[in-house]
């Protein structure tokens, strides 16, 4: 369920086919997901998912991959069916 809610975020967010949004999409990658794009991201991530991202944490937000793994460490599930 989160991982769906993620893929909205960005698929929302970028303006982009949900069908895009892969773990392998990557900052700066797509026209979409530029460095406007990637602050609207972490908004909305923030939001969606009521953390706080540091700066390491916008800077390393490289892909949605990445994203899973820094929510993971903010204590979201994404093993949860």
């Amino acid at each position: 369920m989160n991982k769906d809610k993620l893929r909205s975020c960005f698929s929302q967010t970028l303006g982009i086919p949900i069908e895009r949004v892969t773990d392998d999409l990557a900052y700066n990658s797509i026209e979409e997901w530029d460095s406007v794009g990637h602050m609207a991201v972490v908004a909305d991530l923030e939001s969606t998912f009521d953390v706080m991202l540091d700066t390491d944490d916008i800077l390393n937000l490289g892909s949605v991959g990445q994203a899973v793994a820094i929510l993971r460490r903010l204590g979201v599930d994404f093993d949860a069916a």
